[in-house]
């Protein structure tokens, strides 16, 4: 399927900014191992269900959950899992950071299950399973597809990066919506 071209208005339409916050759940572990492309997964609930599937942009701060300790869970794959809730994250970490999100079924890798997988568009130290994650979506920027290659979905997820960050940084009607988490 042939990219779409993405067309952004000029600040967020209705149904955006969505506002809301999940805990970060372990993935499929795709993202970091296979991709390359770190991503934290959480939840769908009944307002992100409810878009479409595809790619979206926004803003998100990531609050560890102070009143938990470590703890390890296994993942359906078999592979442990720290959870630490974002209680080991540095100060320079817990400031709001441009995302991108993924809501589908990701059919390259045939899902089961439609998962929500937002790429922070920050380097982080260590994992933050656990902790919870305060974001807005302020738009969409296009439909889900289908890939025949692992290369040409990294190059679709990589363009859907430049083109969100593009946007947060230098649309002041979106640029203004990372003040909410501040």
């Amino acid at each position: 399927m042939t990219r779409p071209e993405t067309i952004i208005p000029e600040k967020p339409t209705s149904p955006y900014p969505i506002h809301t916050t999940a805990p970060i759940i372990s993935g499929f572990g795709r993202g970091s191992s296979e991709l390359g492309i770190p991503t934290a997964n959480i939840p769908i609930n009944a307002q992100l269900n409810s878009l479409p599937t595809g790619i979206y942009y926004g803003w998100c701060k990531i609050h560890p959950v102070s009143d938990q300790n470590d703890e390890t869970r296994t993942r359906p794959d078999g592979q442990l899992i720290l959870f630490n809730h974002g209680n080991k994250l540095q100060a320079n970490e817990l400031v709001v950071h441009p995302m991108v999100m993924s809501i589908g079924w990701n059919p390259f890798y045939q899902n089961k299950e439609k998962a929500a997988e937002i790429h922070i568009m920050s380097k982080f130290e260590r994992d933050f399973y656990g902790a919870e994650l305060e974001f807005i979506v302020l738009g969409y920027v296009r439909p889900e597809l289908d890939y025949t290659t692992k290369e040409a979905l990294i190059e679709d997820i990589l363009t859907d990066i430049r083109i969100s960050r593009d946007i947060l940084e230098n649309k002041e009607e979106y640029t203004k919506y990372k003040k909410e988490l501040e």
